[in-house]
């Protein structure tokens, strides 16, 4: 198991073409950690964001009825991707892992992929 400073350095090391990534909390909308971003991505502000596009997605899911589990959402820009991941278990509730990647640069398997082996070492 690994801290949340642990994790958001493994992911922007290990995640090819990573700009920033955070841990979230998306029943509150702060961000737990940030590693990365700049001027042009700030980190604060996206965890916020993102926190209502999951708030959204959730709330569209119950009204459909669907009761399955989001394991990750992806929004596709121009030049970049941004991941969230939803963290499951120990304690992970209402919690989701974000990395924004240059698209240029990214394989987004291999960051999913990874994204996934990162929640699953990460101790809350």
């Amino acid at each position: 198991m690994v801290s949340v400073e642990t994790s958001l350095k493994e992911a922007m090391t290990s995640i090819e073409g990573s700009v920033g990534a955070a841990l979230v909390d998306y029943t509150s909308g702060m961000a737990l950690g940030t590693l990365g971003g700049g001027k042009d991505l700030d980190l604060t502000v996206a965890a916020a964001g993102n926190t209502d596009v999951i708030r959204a997605k959730l709330r569209t899911m119950e009204m459909l009825g669907i009761e399955e589990e989001i394991e990750d959402v992806l929004i596709t820009l121009g030049s970049q991707y941004h991941l969230i991941r939803l963290i499951k278990g120990r304690g992970g509730n209402g919690l989701f892992l974000y990395i924004v990647l240059d698209k240029g640069r990214a394989n987004l398997a291999m960051a999913r992929h990874q994204l996934k082996r990162i929640e699953a070492e990460l101790e809350l």
